[in-house]
């Protein structure tokens, strides 16, 4: 259900605007939601047309590793990543958040 909210924050930023014809999103790997997911709430909460572009996850790990984690599994509410070289849980630098990148109004 919190996909609904962060579509709501989206929707509201969107508006401020004026009258939208047609947004991005840009969706981290990272994040709580998948992509496809993300878009199919701003379709169904809004008529206008709905672009949804991934960002590929950066993380950095204590053993020196610094890039795209290995995404074990991806799915509502979670992802499980680990660094692609130890095994080990890295920490997150970017690619985690659902962030409005453009708004095109009439």
């Amino acid at each position: 259900m919190h996909e609904t909210v962060i579509a709501n924050s989206i929707i509201t930023q969107a508006k401020k605007q004026g009258k939208v014809k047609s947004i991005i999103v840009e969706v981290g790997d990272l994040g709580h939601l998948p992509a496809h997911e993300m878009k199919e709430v701003l379709e169904t909460m809004t008529k206008w047309a709905v672009t949804v572009k991934k960002k590929r996850g950066t993380v950095q790990c204590v053993c020196g590793f610094f890039g795209e984690p290995k995404i074990l599994e991806k799915v509502h509410g979670h992802t499980h990543f680990v660094c692609p070289s130890c095994g080990n849980t890295p920490f997150v630098v970017d690619g985690e958040n659902i962030v409005l990148k453009e708004v095109e109004v009439e």
